[in-house]
């Protein structure tokens, strides 16, 4: 899957983020080693600590189907009047990423004009481990 599928996906996915709050919809395509594909979608909650970024929503549902190694990650992100913007991953969800990568899963962010590709450890160079 190119770059630009994997960013589409992550559009697609957008669309069914359940953002009633901030309006800011942001979809995540995670890429599993086995080309399998996982999508997600932020979900906020009145209790904002309770919302869910769409990263973390793609992993694990990955995770839940057994998956634990990944190639690629896209996120597109939608503001309130429906436009792309560019949306990098949360700190939260970089870590959660790392659990499952020796850093060195592509990331994929920005627009379908502008779209940046780097590894997660440059997002991320110092994550917590145990």
């Amino acid at each position: 899957m190119t770059d630009t599928e994997l960013f589409q996906k992550a559009l697609q996915a957008a669309d069914c983020a359940y953002a009633p709050y901030s309006g800011f919809r942001v979809g995540a395509a995670l890429l599993a080693q086995d080309g399998a594909l996982y999508t997600g979608a932020n979900i906020e909650n009145a209790s904002y600590g309770a919302t869910v970024c769409a990263e973390r929503t793609a992993l694990f549902q990955a995770v839940l189907d057994g998956k634990r190694q990944f190639t690629a990650l896209a996120v597109a992100a939608k503001n309130t009047d429906g436009e792309t913007v560019s949306a990098p991953p949360c700190g939260i969800c970089r870590q959660a990423l790392a659990e499952f990568s020796d850093g060195s899963l592509r990331v994929l962010f920005g627009t379908e004009n502008d779209l940046n590709a780097v590894p997660l450890a440059s997002l991320l160079p110092h994550s917590f481990c145990l």
